[in-house]
């Protein structure tokens, strides 16, 4: 019979360098990815408008839940794009049509952000 396997026990450095590990993904991110900076100044531009306007508790977090789901999506893109590439760096079909689908949810994210900033600053600007 097969013994059952185990996870490892809990360890406080293996947790410390699984956040290394995924703090190392931003970094690549950034320097890889076109949109990605247009993300940074977003995030930077949306958090210093949230600042000047002073908006409360509530639209912080619709706000930064907005902001973490562009940034989740873009990640996710980007893991899919250079794991396709890896595979293959000729055209296939199957591999374009997921590209295609990863970067619809990128689009979709940020499409969804940019209506919830609308919905956060119009007050504060058109009260």
């Amino acid at each position: 019979m097969e013994e059952e396997k185990r996870a490892p026990a809990f360890s406080l450095a293996a947790r410390a360098q699984s956040f290394r590990y995924a703090l190392a993904g931003f970094p690549v991110l950034l320097s890889t990815q076109h949109n990605a900076r247009i993300h940074a100044v977003a995030t930077i531009l949306v958090v210093i408008a949230g600042l000047i306007v002073r908006v409360s508790p509530l639209e912080w977090a619709l706000l930064f839940l907005a902001i973490g789901m562009v940034w989740a999506m873009e990640a996710m893109n980007t893991a899919l794009e250079l794991l396709a590439d890896e595979i293959s760096l000729e055209q296939r079909p199957r591999i374009g049509k997921a590209k295609d689908v990863g970067a619809f949810g990128v689009l979709a994210a940020a499409i969804v952000a940019v209506l919830i900033g609308i919905f956060v600053f119009l007050p504060h600007l058109w009260p």
